[in-house]
């Protein structure tokens, strides 16, 4: 069983027990966060749209950690205008710990 789960602006494909990395999150290490899945599939089954009212996914912040250092540079020739930049992604890892489905 996996379920597609939406993470900020994106959307991750889960199993129980995965961890994933995910954007950072306001919660604290050991907390427990769900996530409102977008599909579910069971073996042969796939759940979507109104299907999924009242399904869940859980899981537990397990630390923090940073992604890869991106520069940047502008210019304009003969005008001596440049300027350097910088961005380093803050991501919340988390582990998927059970996938719910409506009852």
């Amino acid at each position: 069983m996996y379920a597609v789960i939406r993470v900020g602006t994106s959307q991750e494909r889960v199993t129980e027990g995965q961890i994933v990395r995910v954007d950072r999150r306001t919660e604290a290490i050991g907390e427990v966060v769900s996530f409102a899945p977008t599909l579910i599939v069971d073996g042969e089954t796939v759940l979507a749209g109104p299907a999924l009212a009242g399904a869940s996914v859980t899981a537990t912040v397990v630390g923090e950690e940073k992604g890869p250092k991106i520069h940047g540079l502008t210019y304009k020739a003969k005008a001596n205008q440049r300027k350097h930049w910088g961005h380093r992604q803050k991501y919340s890892t988390v582990e998927i710990t059970s996938i719910a489905t409506p009852a």
